[in-house]
């Protein structure tokens, strides 16, 4: 946090027109580079600690977002008068991505994403209350349906319980929801480039203490996961706030599911992890669900 006072705020940006099949270009962006980080994520937690690999991410996508940061204008591009709504976001932010990357050594990478998809539970009933956004019909069923897929590849009723790293992973979920939330609002006056940026900073500040406490030098290897961990975090961050600036929270959250499934395969493909025909029926369900939501959406 710099210590002169923030700046008087320049006028709110305009508002994006609402879109749909922008937001859906947006979120793909995000969906790709957060199956990225989930495997990038993995391999650095192989060597390095959570806080290390955290704090790594967040200094490094500082020079990352640098050609944005130019290209908006510099630092007054940068200005908010809301660093009291960024600090308190991005320390739920950072308690939930704690949990993420810690959860993804714990579990399955498919469990871990499948259980962060009870996050657009708390979504919609976070964004209902606090932004004044409509549940319609078509948003419950999509998330429903999405759950209910979700469940079907979880399986939390099976022989072996429910694991300490499902219990991880929906912690991270909680937290998440919270965070989506608070990005809406925050869209309502400041543009991605200074969301992304002040996420960027006041992590870095956070996880430091913490990060230096654990720290040892990356092998090669580790400085290419952690770099694809940077460049992932930082721009999905870029690509979600651009996309919650054409819809609403709970029309963009459950196109999110998609994750599931691409999560699921990556993991057979990858590590070998189980892909069985319940998988893929709740995979099914789940992308049922998201065409029924843009569809009304739409409309």
């Amino acid at each position: 946090m710099p210590a002169n006072p923030v700046p008087s705020a320049p006028a709110a940006p305009a508002a994006n027109s609402p879109s749909i099949a922008k937001a859906a270009a947006w979120v793909a962006g995000w969906l790709t580079l957060m199956l990225v980080i989930a495997i990038a994520g993995r391999e650095a937690t192989r060597e390095l600690t959570v806080f290390q690999v955290m704090l790594l991410r967040s200094s490094i996508g500082l020079l990352l977002i640098a050609p944005l940061v130019r290209g908006a204008g510099g630092r007054a591009a940068l200005r908010t008068q809301r660093l009291r709504d960024h600090t308190l976001r991005n320390a739920v932010h950072y308690a939930a991505q704690y949990a993420w990357f810690a959860a993804l050594a714990m579990i399955p990478l498919a469990q871990v994403v499948a259980i962060e998809f009870t996050m657009p539970i708390w979504t919609v009933l976070l964004a209902a209350a606090f932004l004044g956004e409509r549940i319609t019909a078509a948003k419950t069923i999509a998330v429903v349906l999405g759950l209910v897929g979700v469940t079907l590849i979880v399986r939390p009723g099976g022989a072996g319980g429910i694991e300490p790293g499902q219990f991880v992973a929906l912690a991270a979920a909680l937290g998440f929801a919270v965070s989506v939330v608070m990005v809406k609002s925050l869209t309502r006056s400041d543009g991605a480039i200074v969301i992304i940026f002040w996420m960027l900073v006041i992590q870095s500040l956070i996880g430091l203490a913490p990060a230096l406490a654990t720290w040892r030098w990356p092998s090669g290897a580790a400085w290419a996961w952690v770099l694809l961990v940077a460049f992932c975090g930082t721009y999905s961050h870029y690509c979600m706030a651009r996309a919650l600036s054409y819809a609403d929270a709970t029309v963009v959250v459950p196109m999110d599911f998609l994750r599931v499934p691409l999560t699921a395969l990556a993991g057979w493909l990858i590590y070998a992890e189980r892909l069985d025909l319940l998988t893929v029926l709740g995979a099914a369900l789940i992308l049922g669900g998201n065409l029924l939501n843009t569809r009304r959406a739409r409309a």
